[in-house]
């Protein structure tokens, strides 16, 4: 496939959607095509999936059941959108992605393994080619999103999100050739501005194209993650 996978990941409310944007300002001004999709959603079918596993109402669904509907939003959505985008030669940047199963329903939910076994034939291959880690402590979620705003994973408790955040660390240490943590309580626009240059870092790398400089004429790096 010849386009880029990007994914931005973290914990809810962790400034994924504004970095988002920030993203497609700049791709735009460099009229470079993309697509920008989300999880669980993206297609009509998983957005039907999605509106079941995000209702409140819905408090007494199973860990298992949860993986499953995820997976199967997936599935969906890598089978419609992203890899027939891949293949054409686009950015594809989602809000979100097999990272999220792993760290929400493998550790915050403790199902382990089994998250990756029933992602396998969701993803079929398709991996992320960036992620963006936005590191934030659960206590900022509830600082930027009042509780009546909460959805059915959002107003899951405090070790709930601890939890998760631990397994987004851990995914991290185990591949940080992929996955850059970026502190999610600085300035919005240095983060971004990170973003971008790690953007066109692998951008050039993989076109040829874009290749800027900064002030001594050397071309800059993206910033190296703890």
């Amino acid at each position: 496939m010849s386009g880029i996978f990007i994914t931005f990941e973290g914990p809810d409310a962790s400034g994924k959607t504004t970095q988002i944007g920030f993203l497609r300002e700049y791709l735009e001004k460099e009229k470079i095509s993309f697509i920008l999709t989300r999880e669980p959603g993206g297609t009509e079918i998983g957005d039907q999936i999605r509106s079941v596993l995000l209702d409140r109402k819905n408090e007494g669904m199973l860990p298992v059941t949860e993986a499953l509907l995820y997976a199967a939003s997936r599935a969906q959505l890598v089978g419609e959108v992203i890899r027939p985008a891949l293949q054409d030669g686009y950015i594809v940047i989602s809000d979100r992605f097999l990272d999220s199963s792993i760290a929400y329903q493998g550790f915050g939910r403790k199902l382990g393994e089994i998250v990756q076994t029933v992602n396998a034939p969701a993803v079929d291959g398709v991996r992320p080619d960036l992620t963006f880690l936005l590191k934030t402590e659960p206590s900022v979620m509830r600082q930027r999103r009042a509780a009546s705003e909460e959805d059915r994973m959002e107003a899951q408790k405090e070790a709930f999100h601890r939890e998760v955040l631990q397994g987004y660390l851990k995914l991290a240490a185990d591949e940080p050739e992929r996955i850059r943590v970026i502190d999610g309580e600085r300035p919005a626009e240095e983060i971004a501005e990170e973003i971008r240059i790690c953007v066109k870092e692998l951008y050039k790398k993989r076109t040829g194209k874009m290749q800027k400089t900064d002030g001594d004429g050397t071309a800059p790096d993206c910033p190296s993650v703890p």
